[in-house]
């Protein structure tokens, strides 16, 4: 790939991240209806290595938002650690609140590191924040607390 070509790329995924100024982001990343992390169970990402979309059945609200689980094991891990299995930065895309903003984010687009789920835009987002991951969750961490406060900058 050109230099140009991939400034181009660079600069076409940091417009797909929002900007929100006037208000303090949401704990957590829901969708229009008030599910988390798009309705995918937490808790598959570590029993299972991958994403698996949860059932309304298994349904528990938490931080004001409604978790979905494939099973009710796997509801009943959540309810007892949810700290542990809910993803960082309450489900925004990981990359994007490194860079102080928020984003949306593509349930196929994971990784865990240390024993913590972390969720991207897309997998070519993905790839970026992988460039200099402990970088990019060290810059998260410390923007996030700002972000719930205050809004993005």
């Amino acid at each position: 790939m050109t230099v140009s070509k991939t400034i181009f790329s660079i600069m076409f995924i940091l417009s797909t991240i929002s900007c929100h100024r006037a208000t303090a982001v949401a704990p957590v990343n829901i969708t229009p209806d008030g599910v988390a992390i798009k309705g995918y169970d937490p808790v598959a990402y570590f029993i299972q290595s991958k994403p698996v979309q949860g059932l309304p059945e298994f349904e528990y609200l938490w931080s004001n938002a409604k978790w979905r689980f494939a099973s009710a094991e796997h509801r009943d891990l959540f309810i007892v650690d949810p700290e542990r299995y809910s993803p960082r930065y309450g489900g925004y895309c990981a990359y994007a609140v490194s860079q102080g903003k928020t984003a949306d984010i593509d349930p196929d687009a994971w990784a865990i590191i240390d024993e913590k789920l972390y969720l991207n835009l897309n997998k070519k987002v993905k790839g970026l924040w992988e460039n200099d991951i402990r970088e990019h969750i060290r810059k998260a961490d410390e923007n996030w607390p700002r972000m719930l406060r205050k809004g993005t900058s």
